[in-house]
């Protein structure tokens, strides 16, 4: 009997090892039913506290395949690969795709039993092999203490694998009742029963979300962005307690542009119709925006070129008219609008740009607007002022025309959409230095890579992109958080050096150290959506914790959860947050 377990160790291990040598992320099946997967702990939320971005072995159930043609065979978990993300993806036919499956608890002490066996050196028909990356398996949450997950992880003296830590994670399903929930005499009792009485560190940490998806009469409304806090502290006195001013507190903040609570909603518009334009001459294609003017682009500019010759009333006119009637004062006339949406010194490109790209619908369109500008500008009709660094072809044809000496442009094929572009590039570059200079964040030494136009087009959009969306992170906090100058300061550099270097992405996270002072009105009296207590003893490698988590959603996908009240809405609209409770305690094995 012992030799046949042995023997099952050592084929298991043999299966980890090769998983292990693989340089990506993958799977491998073993036996019937068992799926390993090896991935980055921090992937699975419930792992993240103890795995980080460490390497580790997942184990769950294989999904069973039915008895059908292999164009028919159901999906597999959606969590076990890249080979296997986009799986019958067009396949209108495709069965309901499962989730990760657990084990029973049997079955998963069995795999951990084989893991242990494997990296233990004492037992004589195991050889002295390499550590493991931790082990853990999926379980369903069916034995009387509700585990959901256990899990090992070896414990090395030198190059020697001495000893294993084995986990449990254990769920409740989510309560309003406060008086239900475990108490810190209770976890201090659970951490006493795995380790002797010996010195005990005790901390807390808390996640709070300060801006994102809201709820509205009982309605989620989604937000793609989203900024969170978290905090951490130590001399923890009673579940859920607010963090104290002296915690260390740290932003995560993620933004995705396009959101029309954003004050650079309006600049957002404009860059994707440049993103339009630029999209039009790498594919030859075009899916041209609704156009925000009834009347026509061609005729837009014909009264813009109108108004320059005097037929029109001149600009000086409407500046003195606009002085002695002001406009009512409207909701979007704040001065936070008015410092993202307006430049006071546009110039002719510019005002030009601002209407061909709210009207034109096509590349005719672009033509003829074009057109309508290099006749007046040939024949003397207008002497429009620009810019001294302006860098159009436009402009390079309006300080000709200051000397009647103007080259002869052919306005035909893609030529007039990349004039167009190098406008609207021109003016959105000016707009973005406008409030990062005049807000003192940056500098134009700092700026040079995101402004340069030594790289082609498609590349300087990509860079301007970088730019808008930096500038939509800092405005959110600025905006919505009220952050002081030197936190916007420190977070701008942070920005722009991490897009110097990585490609564009909405869904990185950005990470600021900040005082809780600064946003305690935003937390003190919220609940928060993670609230963790840590009893830790030992140090080092042998260091040994026992936590519990509350929050305001299952932390593992794995398994149903009930709530104690069916008729009680989980963090709806409600004045009160249902709290899930995930326990993780730990013990040490050493090996003789």
């Amino acid at each position: 009997m012992g030799s046949r377990v042995i023997s099952s160790a050592k084929e298991f291990y043999n299966t980890l090892r090769s998983l292990q040598d693989q340089e990506s992320n993958s799977l491998c099946n073993y036996e019937e039913d068992i799926q390993i997967l090896k991935m980055n702990g921090d992937k699975i939320p419930v792992l993240n506290i103890y795995c980080g971005n460490q390497t580790v072995f997942i184990c769950e159930k294989a999904v069973p395949k039915i008895n059908e043609p292999d164009d028919q065979r159901m999906t597999e978990t959606a969590n076990c690969s890249d080979d296997t993300a986009n799986e019958d993806e067009d396949d209108a036919d495709a069965l309901p795709e499962l989730g990760p499956q657990p084990f029973t608890i049997m079955k998963a002490r069995q795999l951990l039993s084989w893991y242990t066996l494997s990296q233990n050196a004492s037992v004589s028909a195991v050889d002295n092999n390499p550590a493991l990356h931790p082990l853990w398996v999926r379980c369903d949450m069916s034995d009387p203490a509700r585990t959901t997950w256990v899990g090992a992880d070896t414990v090395c003296t030198g190059n020697k694998v001495s000893g294993v830590k084995l986990y449990s994670i254990t769920c409740k399903g989510s309560t309003v009742d406060k008086k239900a929930l475990i108490t810190l005499d209770e976890l201090k009792q659970e951490h006493k029963k795995r380790h002797p009485p010996s010195s005990t560190a005790i901390k807390g940490s808390a996640t709070f979300s300060l801006f994102g998806s809201t709820v509205v009469e009982n309605t989620m409304v989604e937000s793609q962005s989203s900024v969170t806090a978290d905090f951490k502290w130590s001399h923890v006195e009673s579940i859920l307690e607010t963090p104290p001013l002296s915690s260390t507190a740290t932003l995560n903040i993620r933004v995705a542009i396009g959101d029309m609570r954003s004050p650079m909603y309006e600049m957002y518009r404009e860059l994707e119709f440049l993103q339009t334009l630029a999209d039009g001459l790498r594919t030859g294609e075009t899916e041209w925006m609704e156009p925000l003017e009834s009347t026509s682009a061609v005729n837009l500019t014909k009264a813009f070129l109108e108004e320059l010759q005097g037929t029109a009333k001149t600009l000086q006119d409407e500046v003195a008219k606009t002085a002695e009637n002001p406009k009512p004062k409207t909701d979007m006339d704040t001065p936070i609008f008015n410092s993202f949406l307006e430049r006071g010194d546009l110039d002719f490109v510019e005002q030009l740009w601002v209407r061909m790209r709210k009207s034109v619908t096509s590349y005719q369109d672009i033509g003829d607007c074009l057109k309508l500008v290099t006749e007046a500008l040939r024949y003397g009709d207008i002497k429009p002022w620009i810019h001294r660094d302006s860098n159009s072809s436009l402009s390079k044809l309006i300080l000709q025309s200051y000397h009647q000496q103007i080259d002869h442009v052919s306005l035909t094929g893609v030529t007039p959409v990349h004039m167009l572009l190098e406008m609207g590039l021109d003016k959105m570059r000016k707009d973005y230095i406008n409030y990062l200079i005049g807000e003192e964040l940056t500098t134009l030494n700092h700026l040079y890579y995101f402004l340069s136009t030594e790289v082609d087009p498609q590349e300087q959009v990509i860079r301007l992109r970088k730019l808008h969306h930096l500038l939509e992170v800092i405005v959110t906090c600025s905006t919505f958080l009220g952050l002081p100058y030197d936190r916007l300061f420190l977070l701008t550099q942070s920005c722009l050096q991490h897009y110097k270097t990585y490609p564009y992405d909405e869904e990185h996270e950005f990470k600021l150290q900040i005082k809780p002072a600064l946003i305690s009105h935003f937390y003190q009296k919220e609940n928060p959506v993670v609230w963790t207590v840590e009893l830790s003893s030992g140090h080092g490698p042998r260091e040994v914790r026992t936590s519990v988590q509350l929050s305001d959603r299952p932390l593992v996908d794995h398994v149903i959860f009930e709530t104690d009240n069916p008729n009680e809405t989980v963090n709806g609209d409600s004045e009160y947050t249902a709290f899930f409770t995930t326990l993780v305690c730990c013990s040490l094995v050493n090996f003789a």
